[in-house]
């Protein structure tokens, strides 16, 4: 796998060896980046890291900062291991060691808020649903916060979120990305 753009544009990102992942292939990566467009600045946080992808693209895209959120030790020591490799700076990224579910509220707890939420859980086991609902009930998105998730054609994210909508959906083959913003009337003037 390689980074698509940016200050880190094409070096190669290491894959977790042991561990049975789903890595996002490069060309839907780059849409979901073009899709986003500037990314300047932004705070940024990658649930279900694995490599650490996503994470990464937005660092060499000029995010400001990345929580790695990943509760596989073997994940862990290759985003560890990819950040190191890239020489990118330890001030510009966390890495937390926990499961997505349990870090969202941990950041809420910390004040972290965040520009862009990746999400990337494993497909067939609810985790894309139930960590839109803690998203929701925490108060750790931004103003303009847009949350991407990735998962299976026929698992349905269509349900009731109080401070968040689904804003796009693009479909490639059997996966489908998501972006959700937050509600219009949810954001302070």
């Amino acid at each position: 796998m390689r980074v698509i753009g940016g200050f880190y544009r094409s070096r190669l990102i290491d894959m977790p060896k042991g561990v049975e992942m789903r890595p996002t292939q490069d060309k839907v990566r780059e849409a979901i980046f073009n899709i986003l467009g500037d990314i300047s600045g932004k705070a940024v946080l990658d649930l279900f890291s694995g490599s650490g992808a996503f994470g990464i693209e937005s660092l060499s895209r000029g995010a400001s900062r990345a929580t790695f959120v990943e509760n596989n030790i073997r994940c862990v020591q290759t985003i560890e291991n990819n950040l190191e490799n890239l020489q990118i700076p330890s001030s510009h990224y966390d890495i937390m060691k926990r499961s997505a579910l349990r870090a969202i509220y941990d950041l809420e707890g910390e004040g972290s808020k965040y520009d862009i939420v990746f999400m990337d859980p494993p497909y067939h086991k609810d985790l894309a649903k139930n960590c839109l609902i803690n998203l929701d009930s925490c108060d750790i998105l931004s103003q303009f916060a847009t949350v991407v998730v990735e998962h299976y054609k026929l698992d349905e994210l269509d349900f009731d979120l109080e401070t968040l909508v689904s804003d796009k959906e693009r479909e490639y083959g059997d996966t489908v990305i998501t972006f959700l913003k937050r509600h219009a009337e949810n954001i302070d003037s």
